[in-house]
Formats: structure tokens, C-alpha cells, sequence
């Protein structure tokens, strides 16, 4: 099976200052499971950009997963290609084997249609009804990934906002899905975020560590851990400034990922992406500025 594993690998990275990963505190978790949104909550979600809720799914739905992102990284879903490993195992990838592997791991992308326990949690329907009622329209899935810090070597992902990433059309509201397999903390690389940055809208992204947000740019006095055990789950406006640090411990840090926005902003064609990615970068798209980062 290994030699049928694709090899992907992170080209991003490098060093960076551990304070801009200082919290000032954690984040309040709302009970779980969440099967709708108060009009309090609302209010909440629009003001902070997030609502972190300490249970979305069940405990075999958690255990599912694991079990199917272990199938994917193993090959036994063939056609599966979506893998990238940590650039720190570049020069010893061919050498690992199977569960050293397992352990090298960065994310899977574009999975729900090779392993069916992750397709079903995608659509789920009250997962998709609480998209539904956070984006105002009758949501669609329209990315999916599974982010593996893993122990020792997880990468830091640079704050960023995720619409940046994303061929969208401008201006349409995207909801994303951060639910937690295992626990996760700021020792092993849980998320951070800025409460409210999502109301400044846009920020010019740059291709350094990853394509990110300034290290200028983030603010480092509001700065909030998002820590959640498995199956809690973080729910974040696309355009809130977060990140993670690197997993600096000897414990995995397994998530998954969806975004979802109103069907009529979704590329349909390959010229509609194009013309989406044009307007993207014209936003986005900060490296023809005369900035140091």
C-alpha cells in the first residue's frame, strides 16, 4: 500500500515568534450538540465571527472518522490522491513505512466522495442546518480537508482568513467547520483566533511562512485559544483572522475541516473559477506591495 500513497509535500513553513500565538485567554464553549442557533447566538456569531460548542458530533461519529482518515492515509480508498505530508519528512519520505507514515501526515483535501463516514458528517443534516441558518441561504459544501498536526513535527499554519484560499464569488458569506477528533490545546496546536477581525473585511495576504496575513498585521493583544476535546467543534465566519502554532508536544492533533457557502457563489466552470481567482488575488493578493513581513 505505500507505494500507492500520493507524495505531496508542504512547501511552506519556517520559523516564527511563539508570541503571536499568546493568548489572552480561552474561548467560552456553548453546550452541545447544537441542533440550531439562537437568536442570541446569532447575535453572538455576528459580532465575534465564531461560536466554539463543546459537543457537535457523537462519540462513534468521532471514532468513524479517525478510523476513516487512517483508511485514506493507508491507500485502501483507491483513486484517493488528496495527501500532503509535513515538509519536515521531505528527505526521509521514502524510506518511512507504513506507521511512520501515518505519523507524517500534514492533511488530506477533497475527501467526502472516497470514505463514506466523512461524507456523512459533511452532510449531515443538522450540520448543514446550522450552515444554513449562519449563512442566511440554503448552504453547499464546497471544501473539505483534514488538518494532522502531527506530534513533534506539525507545522505552524500562519494567521490567515480563509477566504483568501478561495475562489468564491466576492463578497458571499462562507461558513467553516473546525471539529476536533482528539483534545486539543495550545501545546499541541489548537486553533486561535481574533475575536471580531472578521468586521474589518478583506486583509492583503502574503507568501511567506504560507500565504498569511502579515505578522504586522495580527493583533496580538486580543489573541483567544479555542481549545476543544473530540468531538467539539469551532464554527468561524471565513473572513476571522486565526491560526495555530505548531504542535509542540507528543500528542497528534486530528481535525476536520468543511466550508460551506450559498450555492450561487460557487464556481461552476473553469472559466467562472478563473474569473473568481482574478477577483480573489485583486483582494487578497498583497506581494506586489512594497511590505516587510
Amino acid at each position: 500500500m505505500v507505494a500507492e500513497l500520493a507524495e505531496q509535500i508542504d512547501p511552506h513553513g519556517g520559523d516564527y515568534d511563539p508570541e503571536l500565538y499568546r493568548p489572552e485567554g480561552s474561548a467560552e464553549t456553548v453546550a452541545g450538540p447544537l441542533t440550531s442557533v439562537s437568536a442570541e447566538l446569532r447575535r453572538q456569531y455576528g459580532a465575534d465571527g465564531f461560536l466554539a460548542v463543546d459537543t457537535l458530533i457523537s462519540e462513534d461519529r468521532v471514532t468513524g472518522a479517525v478510523a476513516g482518515i487512517d483508511r485514506l492515509i493507508s491507500g485502501g480508498a483507491p483513486g484517493f490522491r488528496g495527501i500532503q505530508w509535513e515538509g519536515s519528512v521531505r528527505a526521509r519520505l521514502p524510506e518511512l513505512d507504513l506507521e511512520q507514515r501515518r505519523r507524517s501526515v500534514r492533511k488530506l483535501v477533497y475527501y467526502v466522495d472516497h470514505e463514506p463516514r466523512l461524507h456523512a458528517i459533511a452532510h449531515d443534516p443538522a450540520i448543514l442546518g446550522l450552515a444554513a441558518e449562519l449563512l442566511g441561504a440554503e448552504p453547499e459544501l464546497f471544501a473539505d480537508q483534514a488538518l494532522l498536526k502531527p506530534p513533534g513535527i506539525g507545522r505552524e499554519k500562519p494567521w490567515h482568513q480563509d477566504v483568501a484560499y478561495f475562489d468564491v464569488r466576492p463578497g458571499a458569506p462562507v461558513v467553516g467547520l473546525w471539529i476536533a477528533l482528539d483534545g486539543t490545546d495550545p501545546d499541541n496546536g489548537c486553533m486561535h483566533v481574533i475575536p471580531g477581525s472578521h468586521r474589518a473585511g478583506p486583509v492583503p495576504h502574503f507568501n511567506r511562512r504560507d500565504f498569511q496575513l502579515c505578522d504586522t498585521d495580527v493583533d496580538r493583544r486580543r489573541v483567544i485559544a479555542v481549545p476543544l476535546q473530540p468531538a467539539g467543534c469551532l464554527i468561524f465566519d471565513g473572513l476571522l483572522h486565526h491560526g495555530t502554532p505548531r504542535n509542540a508536544s507528543d500528542r497528534r492533533r486530528w481535525a476536520l475541516q468543511f466550508h460551506y457557502a450559498p450555492a450561487e457563489a460557487i464556481w461552476r466552470s473553469r472559466e467562472e473559477r478563473a474569473a473568481y481567482k482574478e477577483r480573489r488575488l485583486a483582494v487578497f493578493g498583497g506581494d506586489g506591495l512594497d511590505v516587510t513581513c
